[in-house]
């Protein structure tokens, strides 16, 4: 098994993902040991309590699913794409959304759309697939299909949602820049 494969594997079974406290809207965010302790190819090791070399583990999609959104959400992309892509339910709306998401934030918008797309397929409702969706779009300057997206968010759970709340002030710090 490549290096890459087995350190992804590690960050998940050692990250403490499960327990990691959600920060964004919906779902949309984690903290993890690993994340915050660790440097590059190491992971945090609940046991020993410290950074520990990769080892490799059986691994839940959840905990992928975690793992994955935290080292997103941590601006490591790479890797979110990497131990997301070893998640055995290849539909799963979330595994999806965060594959999206980290592709985008990569400048692979039009791969982020895909699987925000497939996302939505799976999940209609899932409305942070949908904010980060209208964010995708604002990233090519279609300020229409940005709106359309606010639009099912507010259908789903109102302006009052944090998904809703997000999208539309991208759109307006996009609008006040246009």
């Amino acid at each position: 098994m490549n290096r890459t494969i087995c350190t992804a594997l590690a960050v998940l079974f050692f990250s403490g993902a499960l327990s990691g406290p959600s920060l964004a809207a919906g779902d949309g965010g984690g903290s993890s040991d690993t994340v915050n302790q660790c440097k590059q190819g190491e992971v945090w090791d609940k046991e020993q309590k410290k950074c520990v070399v990769p080892k490799q583990g059986m691994i839940d999609d959840d905990s992928i699913y975690e793992a994955g959104r935290d080292l997103a959400m941590a601006g490591r992309y790479g890797e979110a794409i990497a131990v997301l892509s070893l998640a055995a339910d290849k539909s799963d709306p979330r595994i999806l959304n965060y594959l999206g998401y980290s592709h985008r934030k990569q400048g692979r918008v039009l791969v982020g759309l895909g699987y925000y797309q497939e996302a939505l397929l799976a999940d209609p409702d899932y409305t942070l697939v949908r904010e980060y969706l209208g964010e995708a779009y604002l990233q090519l300057g279609d300020v229409d299909a940005a709106r359309g997206q606010l639009a099912e968010i507010e259908k789903r759970c109102g302006t009052g949602c944090a998904e809703y709340a997000e999208l539309a002030r991208q759109i307006e710090d996009f609008a006040a820049r246009g």
